[in-house]
């Protein structure tokens, strides 16, 4: 309330008491006053009475919202469903408009103020886990694999020559797909075998750059985070590579914002060399809804015309859920996740190489994956050991991935041989498992206890069909 109808409710109810209540008004206030002023994460997480507050006040800032408001366009945030309504508060208008998805809205301030107020958090979130050069964050609407789309044919516009995109071989469908969906032609660059782990081979790159001509090539895509054995990219070595040769520099960090090595090593891939953009998944790195990505990158001028590269305008959705979270856990909040994310990488690593030992196998040596990391299935029958990972899932393991050798599959007409494993021929079998953000004690015992039974098991019967009658244990 404001101080006029304050005033009119000490008519009716004790000074005091209207004081105190309009008190605590002016603090929740003062946290909006202060998100205003810095556009930053606040430090300490707010309340969700607080959020809500928040919320309430931007959506009465939206035209669909005024009283007396008479909408007569096509497009007026009419909501059929109150269900639906409610689950949004009642902010339908979405962000951007039809020439740039950062632009604001002259019907929908109170989208827009949400919208701004997420990317300015976003970004200061990427500077705080590590890449402190940041110049410019955006959400968009799409998973990581349509981000790299819109950010490949942005790319196009400086490229007009460009048909081809080097890419540092990842056996994950999406990242390869974004190649073929903008219309380039993917030039798949193997990984080179260093013990137990794959790693870029860079001077495979730089040969295909000149065997190719650095104008035919739209950019080289890199990966931070991925499945173990693989490792990420030697970042900084291709940004070096990238700006001596001139060729543009896209990164992949699907899920490589809650990993600090991930984001080293785009700081100083930044600071040595050349690095357009790199896109993060919100959902992996911020425990929100699948349907949103971050991109980011180092010239403010070159991000705001990816966004303007998207047409029309989008869905909120993803903007409200991160705004939302990032309010809810603070700088101090994401930073505690953080934490207790490597605590339990280490706690995952320590017990899945004593079950490892127990049965036979060994945790493979894979140092450079701060967050994936892979068991051998070497004592497996290979009959048994594609199984493996739906006798997980029936016990309700989710996640880990079986990976073994041989396997051939066609993704958008190339054929790749030993699918998952990224890499031809790798040594042998093995199940990956992640220590990711927001993974508990629990989850890593469970999982243990769990894959304890089913190694146990897939010894003793050494048959394939002996596992139909296979139950659901906890």
């Amino acid at each position: 309330m404001n101080a006029e109808n304050c005033s009119l409710a000490e008519k009716i109810v004790s000074s005091s008491y209207v004081q105190q209540g309009a008190q605590a008004r002016r603090a929740r206030e003062n946290l909006v006053r202060q998100l205003f002023e810095q556009k930053k994460c606040p430090e300490i997480g707010w309340d969700d009475m607080s959020i809500e507050l928040l919320l309430q006040e931007l959506a009465v800032m939206d035209s669909n919202n005024f009283p007396g408001n008479c909408g007569v366009g096509e497009r007026e945030a009419r909501i059929a469903s109150r269900l639906v309504a409610n689950r949004h508060y009642n902010i339908g208008h979405g962000i951007g408009r039809s020439g740039d998805i950062t632009a604001i809205q002259p019907k929908a301030a109170g989208s827009s103020l949400l919208n701004k107020l997420t990317n300015s958090m976003v970004l200061d979130i990427i500077k705080t886990a590590g890449v402190q050069s940041a110049a410019s964050a955006f959400v968009v609407p799409m998973a990581t694999g349509m981000s790299l789309v819109l950010c490949m044919l942005t790319l196009k516009q400086q490229r007009p020559d460009a048909r081809y995109v080097l890419w540092p071989r990842i056996d994950q469908k999406s990242c390869f797909k974004s190649m073929v969906t903008a219309g380039f032609k993917p030039i798949v660059i193997e990984n080179k075998l260093e013990g137990d782990e794959l790693r870029t081979d860079i001077s495979a790159i730089e040969l295909k750059v000149q065997e190719l001509g650095a104008k035919n090539i739209l950019c080289v895509m890199t990966t931070t985070s991925c499945f173990a054995p693989r490792v990420p990219d030697r970042i900084e070595e291709v940004a070096q590579l990238c700006a001596k040769l001139e060729v543009p520099h896209l990164i992949n960090n699907a899920y490589g914002v809650q990993s600090s090595k991930c984001m080293h090593l785009i700081q100083q891939g930044s600071r040595i060399g050349r690095i357009d953009a790199f896109v993060q998944s919100t959902d992996k790195n911020f425990m929100v809804p699948v349907g949103g990505s971050v991109i980011a990158g180092f010239d403010k001028k070159f991000i705001e015309e990816i966004g303007k590269a998207y047409p029309g305008r989008a869905s909120g959705t993803p903007s409200m859920d991160l705004f939302i979270t990032l309010l809810s856990l603070g700088v101090k909040g994401y930073q505690q996740l953080l934490k207790e994310r490597k605590e339990m990488y280490k706690y995952l690593s320590a017990e899945l190489t004593k079950c490892a030992e127990a049965h036979g196998e060994t945790l493979l040596h894979i140092p450079h994956n701060p967050i994936s990391m892979a068991m051998s299935l070497r004592t497996i029958p290979s009959e048994l050991a594609t199984q493996l990972g739906s006798m997980l899932f029936t016990r309700f393991v989710s996640g880990t991935r079986v990976v073994a050798t041989g396997e051939v599959k066609t993704v958008q007409g190339y054929t790749f041989h030993g699918f998952g494993s990224h890499t031809d021929n790798y040594p042998c079998t093995y199940l990956t498992a992640a220590g990711s953000v927001g993974m508990t004690k629990n989850d890593v015992d469970l999982f243990v206890k769990r894959l304890h039974k089913v190694l146990e098991r897939c010894k003793k019967t050494g048959a394939a069909e002996t596992l139909v009658e296979d139950t659901i244990e906890t």
